[in-house]
């Protein structure tokens, strides 16, 4: 049971499991997105023996992807001793679907003066469990496990897991597991009905502070509706282990 098989040194199929949110026919971009994590992890680990730590994600999303093989690409576009960025691809039949650039930056002791002033969030088991299948279709949406402790419709704290390996007979980091699972936000905890209010969005940026433990991930959660169709989903990170990161999400808000 996973998101994705390979089917050749860069392409890959989907199963069932990644069936979209707002066209069942598409691909859910979340696991797409910790797919380009795992292949940049792999050029990484070919071309240098030091894992430069991942510090930055930022995805921008170029359209829809129906639910048919994909290809995968990996370039360096400012090598450097102890910093680079690379750029990945996801492409369709010749389009391009996602593009992701990753700052990946050499690793250092920190711990004695680690910490956030970012505040803590309930633990998964102090959060309810919700059924986002209540408001969303999609074999992606159905694959999650997910507790929400919502203030308001557009703000809430969140957690999120998935059972599902993002590749078959793959082994796969904590940070591609975890990055397979960032666009989920967006749709638990929506301001409007998406029968009636369309809000994708347009890119995913996440900084973080740390590697992610894996299994649970954790969002403090706002959405917001501008008032000439622009939109910002923004979350705080966690895990288990407390504060990962941050992200960012740009939403067009399409009503009618």
């Amino acid at each position: 049971m996973a998101y994705f098989r390979r089917t050749g040194p860069a392409s890959f199929r989907p199963t069932e499991h990644v069936g979209g949110a707002w066209s069942t026919d598409e691909q859910h971009i979340a696991p797409a997105l910790g797919l380009l994590v795992h292949v940049v992890e792999q050029d990484r680990d070919v071309r240098r023996d030091d894992r430069l730590a991942v510090g930055r994600l930022s995805y921008d999303i170029w359209g829809t992807v129906p639910m048919e093989e994909v290809e995968t690409s990996v370039r360096v576009l400012r090598p450097g001793r102890t910093i680079e960025l690379v750029e990945a691809t996801l492409t369709h039949a010749g389009r391009t679907v996602v593009t992701l650039r990753a700052w990946l930056m050499q690793r250092s002791d920190t711990e004695a003066i680690a910490g956030t002033g970012s505040a803590a969030i309930p633990a998964p088991d102090a959060v309810p469990a919700w059924d986002p299948t209540t408001v969303w279709p999609g074999g992606f949406i159905a694959s999650a496990q997910v507790r929400r402790d919502q203030a308001e419709p557009g703000r809430a704290v969140v957690w999120a897991r998935t059972d599902v390996a993002l590749l078959d007979d793959e082994p796969v980091s904590a940070l591609a597991r975890t990055a397979g699972l960032l666009d989920i936000i967006n749709g638990m905890t929506v301001r409007a009905d998406p029968r009636e209010v369309a809000f994708p969005n347009l890119d995913l940026t996440a900084h973080l502070a740390r590697e992610p433990a894996g299994g649970w991930l954790g969002f403090d959660a706002a959405v917001s509706f501008g008032p000439s169709g622009l939109g910002v989903t923004s979350s705080v990170l966690h895990d288990e282990h407390g504060h990962l990161g941050s992200m960012s999400q740009a939403l067009t808000v399409r009503q009618g």
